[in-house]
């Protein structure tokens, strides 16, 4: 096993900074680290439903193969198509993005660009990963979002008045 795995909960906002770098918040790093193996290393990808990136421990990979398998079954018991090589493409194609010890990290321009990611970043903690997005996408979701809306723009604002004082 690749680390320990985890539960992730709480939020963060991070503006872009300087030399093109966001923050992981404190909320998740040692979370991350630890699903990581002691690495500091952020699995990041695209939703497969939201508008937004996905994060997680290295330690989610080792259970691809199950879901891998639970999707094959479920797609033969609903007698519908289920193509393994894909699918499996699917999930292993997630980015390492390593992070510093203050959780600074560089997003790529390739996968940021899948979730419209330009200046900000919020972190939502959903259990088994971390959702990640650009504020103005999560502002266009229906009202199932409405808390983490309401938290993303207090954090927003909080991360405003402190660039303000500076």
């Amino acid at each position: 096993m690749t680390g320990t795995p985890s539960n992730y909960r709480g939020q963060g906002f991070s503006p872009r900074g300087d030399k093109n770098r966001f923050v992981l918040p404190t909320a998740f790093r040692s979370a991350i680290r630890e699903a990581s193996g002691g690495q500091p290393i952020l699995c990041l990808d695209k939703h497969h439903n939201f508008n937004c990136l996905v994060g997680f421990g290295l330690s989610r990979v080792d259970t691809f193969a199950d879901v891998l398998d639970r999707e094959e079954v479920n797609a033969i018991k609903q007698g519908t198509p289920f193509d393994r090589d894909t699918r499996s493409g699917q999930l292993y194609a997630y980015y390492d993005v390593g992070f510093d010890d203050s959780g600074r990290f560089i997003l790529g321009d390739s996968i940021a660009e899948q979730a419209k990611i330009t200046d900000a970043l919020y972190f939502n903690g959903g259990g088994e990963l971390i959702t990640i997005w650009a504020p103005e996408e999560l502002f266009k979701m229906d009202a199932g979002w409405d808390s983490a809306k309401a938290k993303c723009r207090a954090l927003m604002s909080e991360a405003a008045a402190k660039a303000k004082r500076k």
